[in-house]
Order: C-alpha cells, then structure tokens, then sequence
C-alpha cells in the first residue's frame, strides 16, 4: 500500500478534477435548456426571464445525471494526464509505486461519488423534476406530473381489454385520449372504442365522448360509456410516472405496485438495477481513461490516446444505451442489462492495464 500522504493527495486531486468536470458538463447543459426555454417562453405570456432560468435550473439536474459517466471520463483523464505532464506520476512510478497502488485512491473516491449520486443526488433531481414539469404544465400547459402514455391490460366480467392513454390528470382519477380495444371471454375482438377523456372508478370506467366502432355496423357515438374494470386507481396512475422522475428509493416499492396491477414493471426494475450498477459504471469509465492517460508526455502519442479514449468512452455509452434498450424491451433480463455495462467496462480496463503493465 502507498502511504497516506500520497493517497490523499492523489484522492483530492482526483476528487477535484471530476467535480470540476461535471460543474462545467452543468453549466453547459444549463446554458443550453436556458436558451431553448426563452425561445419557447414567447408563445406564453405568463413566462419571464427569471421564471425561465429557475424553471431550467430545475430541470439541469436530471439532464446532467445522464451525463455523469462521460463527465467522470473525461474528468479522469484530465487528472491523470496533469499527474503526467507536472512529472509526478514519473516520480511516483521510480519510487516503485505500481498503476494499481496509483488508481485505489481515485477508484475510491469514484466509488463514493456514484454511491452520494444514487443515495442523495437522484432523490433530489427527481423531486425538481417534478417541481419543473408542475411549473412548465402552469406555464405552457401539458400534463402537470411528468406522466407518459401508456398500454393497459384489464380483465374484467366483461371480458379482456387493452386500453391506450395518453396522459393522466389531476389526482390520476381522469384520462385523456382513450383508447380501448375490448375482446370476449374467447379472445375474440368485440369492439374498439375512442374516448376524448375519461374516468377510473372502483369497478368501472367512465368515458365521456366515446366513440364506438364495431366490425360490420356503423360507427356509432356515445357521450358516456361505462365499462367494468378490475384494475385500481392509485397502481393504474403510477403506471403512467416516467422512471426518470422517480427517486431511488421509490423504485422498488413503485415496481411492486405495478406488478400487481397486472402492468409491466419492467421499465422500472431496470432503472433500479441501472443506479444499483452505477457506482460499477463510473468506476469502469475510470479504468478506461487510465488506459489512455497513464502515458507518460516524453514519449508523445498523447493527442492519440485522448482520442482513443474519447471513443472508448463513446462506444462504452452506446452499448450501454443498447443492452439498456434490449433490457427495456424483454430481450435481456433487468440485472444483466443494468450491470453488464459495467462489469465489462472494468474487464475490458484491467485487461488492458494487465498488458501494459504487468505483461
């Protein structure tokens, strides 16, 4: 083990540098929502430019949390590379110090970064998202909870139904845009039925302006439309919640809910796994930046390597993007697709370290 000395000056050289990367990855992606917001703020009379910078600083946070692994890429190779240029990392290398002995430090201190980003960070920047979609729905208009449409699957006395909603309102008890494609006992289609809005009551749905069309007979409308229905409404409402506006802590117990609605929870159980598996991601980018930042400047090639690992780290967010969408979609169960990002991003980084190094 390096001494004390060394580890904490390696830690908070690290430590500094990666925060400093994501301040500025912040401020950009702060900069950017700013300008798109005041442009929109024309078509509303009620928007100001004060209202506008606090409304996007609101939303910067869960932007920028996307943003985090490539922040702590690069903030990885800006340090290592300063270690490298001011001599020290030569020093420390002649006095015997191995890259492993030189990389605990800053994977430590990688370590607690992702665990404060899912355990307190995330709380935070969901609940200001959902500050940020109540103030741009009063603003712009929309729906007001961050809510997205979303398929159903009911069973009832009246046999099976899949029903599509747009957006949900108020307390989750009303629903805009319905549409409802009911079967029989058989699984035979019945009838499809388009309502502008509609109502979940305790055993049945009220749907207002419904349009009924049947095969063979003509369309015919319907100002209310009852229709039975076993699904409840508090779980059917947080069906209709985006996982990138629900905290950490929330997750689980909201993919329980969904589940026993008879809902998929699929998108929420990933999204767990995700921030589970993020402080393994954030240390797998570090592995791969100290592939490409560990050589020293004398030697040259260093516009190269910054290059190689830029698109290394590009081709480690698109995978991750991939398996992710692969996990969303069924193809892959959720804890392969939340964890193998990173559990090949660290193989692929000590793989590589292990040739130059130790091989």
């Amino acid at each position: 083990m390096i001494g004390r000395t060394l580890s904490l000056y390696l830690a908070g050289r690290f430590a500094r540098t990666v925060i400093a990367a994501f301040l500025v990855v912040f401020v950009l992606i702060y900069s950017v929502d700013l300008v798109e917001l005041l442009r929109r703020s024309g078509d509303s009379q009620r928007a100001t430019g004060i209202l506008m910078a606090g409304l996007s600083f609101l939303r910067t946070p869960t932007i920028a949390e996307q943003a985090l692994p490539f922040a702590v890429l690069f903030g990885s190779m800006i340090a290592f590379l300063n270690l490298s240029r001011k001599m020290e990392l030569v020093v420390a290398r002649a006095a015997g110090v191995s890259v492993w002995q030189i990389l605990t430090p800053p994977l430590l201190v990688i370590l607690a970064i992702g665990i404060f980003s899912v355990g307190a960070y995330n709380p935070a920047s969901t609940w200001m998202k959902q500050k940020s979609d109540q103030i741009e729905s009063s603003v712009f208009g929309g729906p007001a909870d961050g809510s997205i449409g979303m398929w159903i699957r009911q069973k009832s006395v009246d046999g099976q139904s899949v029903i599509r909603a747009d957006a949900r309102s108020g307390d989750g008890a009303e629903f805009k845009g319905l549409q409802i494609f009911n079967f029989d006992d058989k699984d035979n289609f019945v009838e499809r039925l388009e309502a502008a809005s509609g109502e979940l009551h305790d055993g049945y749905w009220v749907l207002h302006n419904a349009v009924v069309v049947i095969p063979g007979f003509e369309t015919m409308p319907v100002s209310t439309y009852l229709l039975a229905t076993n699904l409840d409404r508090t779980e059917v409402a947080q069906a209709f919640v985006a996982p990138e506006t629900v905290s950490f802590w929330r997750l689980p117990g909201l993919a329980n809910q969904t589940a026993r609605a008879g809902l998929d929870p699929t998108a929420y159980q990933l999204k767990y796994q995700e921030l589970l598996a993020r402080p393994l991601t954030l240390a797998s980018m570090v592995l791969v930046a100290a592939c490409f930042s560990l050589r020293f400047f004398r030697m040259g090639g260093i516009e190269y390597m910054v290059s190689g690992g830029v698109v290394a780290g590009f081709v480690l967010y698109v995978a991750t993007k991939v398996v992710s969408d692969l996990g969303g979609a069924g193809f892959l169960g959720t804890s392969v697709a939340g964890w193998a990002p990173g559990i090949v991003g660290c193989l692929f980084g000590v793989y590589v370290l292990l040739q130059r190094e130790d091989g």
